[in-house]
C-alpha cells in the first residue's frame, strides 16, 4: 500500500511539472496577442457601459444635432446602416 501511495505521489508531481511546462508554453505562444486583446476587452467594456447608460449617448447625439445638424444626419445614416448590418449578421450566425 505504501509503495502504491508513493508511486501516486510521484505521478502527481510529474503531472504538476508537465502542467507547469504546458502553461508556460501556452503563455509564450499568446504573449503577442496580450495587448491587442486587452484593447478589445476595453472596447467591449466601453460598449457595455454605453448600453447600460443610454442617456449619455442620447444626450451626446442631441448636442451634436443641435450644434452640427449636417454631421448628425451623416452619423445617423452610418449608424442606421451599421445596425442593419449587425442585425443581418446575427441572423446568419
Amino acid at each position: 500500500m505504501r509503495d502504491k501511495l508513493k508511486a501516486l505521489e510521484q505521478r502527481q508531481h510529474e503531472l504538476m511539472l508537465q502542467a507547469d511546462r504546458e502553461r508556460k508554453a501556452f503563455a509564450e505562444h499568446f504573449e503577442a496577442w496580450e495587448k491587442p486583446l486587452s484593447w478589445a476587452d476595453k472596447g467591449i467594456d466601453a460598449v457595455q457601459f454605453l448600453k447600460s447608460n443610454p442617456i449619455l449617448w442620447t444626450s451626446a447625439f442631441a448636442a451634436l444635432a443641435h450644434y452640427k445638424p449636417k454631421l448628425a444626419s451623416k452619423v445617423l445614416a452610418v449608424g442606421w446602416g451599421a445596425m442593419k448590418i449587425v442585425k443581418s449578421a446575427k441572423k446568419l450566425i
